[in-house]
């Protein structure tokens, strides 16, 4: 008998008995949707870390810091610092695309009556090309001038300096534009403030660098990226500032040697290592951590999350699979009450030389439809529970802090769950299928 003789035969004994074939078909729906839906907030919830953390920084990319710089390393030793050096033997380790250094220097910034101490950064031209800006543009190579890129976060830092008009203090923004108004940048802080205290040995106020703006990273204040809460300049350019002002003295922040005289390079604080691929960042990470460095990525934050959101999954996964479990056991009750009401049909197909794996395989294709049947509308259900979930956005950003779909059912998810549902469906039929294949032809005939 072909193949698709018996699948007709099957379809035809499953139209006979339409409402018992519905019953069972809608619990292998239900078991089903319960599935993927708990699966697909297992799925979300992942996601939605991933982009927290994605929001952070880049998933490629290492920071790098050395103890020296911060006075954590061992004094007993030589200081490892980063240097132009050690970037450029960074460079060369198998997988790295680039690195970025990052030189920072303390300064003062005044507009007007407000002023901000915080840190300049400089930074490759590339990777100041790299930083979204909401406004003005990104440096480029033919610029002479040193120009800032202001993160979006930078304005609530100024006061008027009396502690007055605070934006802590009120929640309202100073008055500070950075587009259309010149701002002022002291590099020497050391005697701003020695000059602001006043006295006779008070020195003279430092000079005021007038620097233009080259933008503003996109956002308000309430958005957050790795740009936010930084001002930066092109490194090179910085460097060149730094040594017109301080000339040979030493500058405020870079490290001194024992005799307390400035080393004849920069020292950078941190540098940024991107890596190829995201697989990579870890071996990456190890060989910075054996040069003596500390070494920080996003990846490890992830692996973390990433361990709790599929044990979550796991979880919500097996709570869905009860559901389907249960249905098995209708689809084995509907396969043995249908054995009992067509036995005299099954012996007459033996006593006609009918093969006994024929039989077996009618059985069996006839619960692996109702299981293909309950998977598809299971499948097309859980996508609409799973936008009427969707529809609450504050759900996602309660359990993660990031606003987005809590519940996300991939393409892989749905192909998965339709399979499983067949394949439990003629699981169950199995018993039955086998069942019917061993039954007495004789037995069968004299059954009414």
């Amino acid at each position: 008998m072909k193949f698709s003789d018996i699948l007709a035969m099957s379809l035809n004994n499953l139209r006979r008995r339409k409402l018992r074939t519905v019953l069972t078909v809608l619990g292998v729906v239900i078991g089903t949707a319960s599935i993927v839906v708990m699966v697909s907030l297992g799925v979300g919830l992942r996601e939605l870390n991933k982009e927290l953390i994605g929001s952070y920084g880049s998933l490629t990319a290492i920071e790098v810091r050395s103890d020296s710089y911060w006075g954590s390393g061992d004094d007993s030793s030589d200081p490892l610092y980063l240097t132009d050096d050690t970037v450029a033997q960074m460079e060369r380790i198998e997988h790295v695309t680039s690195v970025y250094p990052r030189l920072e220097a303390q300064v003062v910034m005044i507009q007007g009556k407000y002023t901000a101490s915080m840190s300049l950064i400089g930074v490759p031209l590339e990777q100041l090309q790299e930083i979204p800006l909401g406004q003005g543009h990104a440096p480029t190579a033919a610029d002479k001038e040193l120009e800032l890129i202001y993160g979006n976060g930078i304005i609530q830092w100024f006061s008027d300096g009396k502690g007055m008009n605070d934006y802590w203090q009120t929640g309202e923004l100073p008055n500070v534009d950075f587009m259309g108004r010149p701002m002022f940048v002291v590099f020497d802080t050391n005697s701003y403030y020695a000059s602001r205290a006043g006295g006779e040995d008070a020195p003279k106020a430092p000079k005021k660098y007038l620097l233009k703006t080259a933008g503003v990273v996109e956002g308000t204040i309430n958005d957050y990226n790795e740009y936010t809460y930084g001002v930066y300049a092109r490194l090179d350019l910085l460097q060149d500032q730094l040594r017109r002002v301080f000339k040979k003295n030493p500058i405020p922040g870079q490290p001194t040697n024992k005799k307390g005289k400035p080393y004849p390079y920069f020292i950078y604080s941190s540098c940024v290592v991107n890596v190829d691929d995201m697989e990579h960042v870890t071996d990456v990470q190890k060989q910075l951590t054996d040069m003596g460095f500390q070494a920080y990525s996003n990846v490890e934050w992830m692996d973390q999350q990433e361990q709790q959101s599929k044990l979550i999954q796991t979880i919500l996964g097996g709570i869905g699979a009860v559901s389907l479990f249960v249905a098995a056991i209708g689809i084995a009750n509907t396969m043995m009450m249908s054995i009992y009401e067509r036995t005299k049909e099954i012996g007459i197909m033996k006593v006609l030389g009918c093969d006994m794996g024929v039989i077996r395989n009618m059985f069996l294709i006839e619960s692996g439809c109702i299981g293909f049947l309950g998977g598809i509308i299971g499948v097309i259900f859980s996508y609409g529970v799973s936008m009427a979930m969707n529809r609450f956005q504050n759900i996602g950003q309660m359990m993660t802090g990031m606003a987005g779909d809590i519940s996300r059912i991939p393409s892989w998810l749905s192909l998965m769950a339709i399979g499983f549902a067949v394949f439990v469906g003629m699981a169950a039929g199995f018993f039955p299928a086998v069942r019917a294949m061993k039954l007495s032809p004789l037995a069968a005939i004299r059954n009414e």
